[in-house]
């Protein structure tokens, strides 16, 4: 059960939860749900609000869902590791994949979640852009991430409400 609390109530390691333990980034477009798995993202305090800072390429099928939505979700989970795995690299586009892993789709006030994860943010996007190739400082970053010079859209979101799975 989803209990809504104070983002100030959260004690978390951001470089754990993103970095190591990864989270899914979910939206709902025309009745539909998809998500991404990420291990690439950011939370903070930007223009006088707390903020989450999602990256997603341009071919991913997610995407789609974002920009037709105003709000996203981040979801983190205590394991799961292997059906975040899958969902990260499996298309919504050539299959559904949230019913594969055997996720529950939930609704927390117009944006999806799962009943299976533990923390959720809920995000307004506030602000879009492309990381762009000639900001990069260190062309090895570039270079090693951008192959395929498939450059990340940056996503930031007001996180709006924080809920907990008790």
């Amino acid at each position: 059960m989803f209990k809504e609390t104070n983002i100030s109530s959260l004690s978390f390691n951001p470089f754990d939860k993103i970095g190591k333990e990864w989270c899914l980034i979910s939206a709902t477009s025309q009745g539909k749900t998809n998500t991404m798995t990420a291990s690439w993202g950011a939370l903070g305090h930007l223009w006088n609000k707390d903020i989450a800072i999602i990256f997603i390429r341009p071919q991913r099928y997610t995407k789609e869902f974002i920009d037709a939505s105003d709000t996203f979700s981040i979801s983190f989970f205590e394991g799961h590791h292997t059906e975040l795995s899958y969902l990260g690299t499996k298309s919504g586009r050539d299959e559904n994949k949230i019913e594969n892993v055997h996720f529950d789709v939930i609704d927390l006030k117009g944006t999806p979640t799962f009943k299976q994860a533990k923390e959720v943010f809920v995000c307004r996007k506030l602000y879009v852009d492309s990381l762009k190739k000639d900001s990069f400082l260190f062309k090895e970053i570039y270079d090693k991430n951008y192959p395929n010079d498939d450059l990340h859209i940056v996503y930031i979101g007001e996180i709006e409400k924080v809920y907990i799975n008790e």
